[in-house]
C-alpha cells in the first residue's frame, strides 16, 4: 500500500498543480511566465508542483465580510422570514384570490351567453 501511495500521491500533485496552472490567468501567475510553469511542472514533477502551489499563482485573501453569507447569519434573509404570511394568512389570501377568479369567469360566461342569445334573436327575426 505504501508503495502504491509514493506514486499515486506525486502523480496527484502533478495533475492538480497542471490544471491548476492551465486554468489561472496569465495576470496572476508570480515569478514565471505561465508557459515556463507549464514546462517546469512537466520536466520536474514533484518539484514544479510543490514550486507552483507554494509560490506560482497570487493568492488572493479571503474577504472577511461581503461575499456570500449563509442563510441563517443574513439578517435580510431573516427579516424576509419574518414578513411571511402565515399559512392561515396564505390560505385565505388564495382563496380570496380563487374567488375572484371564479366571479370573473361566471361574469365572462354570462356576458358570452348574453351575446349568444342576441345573435340568435338577430338572426331569428332578420330571416
Amino acid at each position: 500500500m505504501l508503495r502504491a501511495l509514493m506514486f499515486i500521491l506525486p502523480l496527484a500533485l502533478l495533475i492538480y498543480a497542471f490544471i491548476d496552472c492551465l486554468n489561472t490567468p496569465e495576470d496572476e501567475t508570480r515569478h514565471l511566465p505561465k508557459v515556463i510553469w507549464v514546462i517546469v511542472i512537466l520536466l520536474f514533477p514533484v518539484v514544479g508542483s510543490v514550486g507552483w502551489i507554494a509560490t506560482g499563482k497570487q493568492r488572493r485573501p479571503r474577504p472577511a465580510r461581503g461575499g456570500w453569507v449563509a442563510p441563517d447569519d443574513n439578517p435580510e434573509f431573516l427579516n424576509s422570514l419574518r414578513e411571511e404570511k402565515s399559512p392561515e394568512e396564505r390560505r385565505r389570501d388564495e382563496a380570496k384570490r380563487d374567488e375572484s377568479l371564479l366571479e370573473d369567469w361566471e361574469a365572462d360566461l354570462r356576458r358570452r351567453e348574453e351575446e349568444l342569445k342576441r345573435r340568435e334573436r338577430g338572426e331569428d327575426t332578420g330571416a
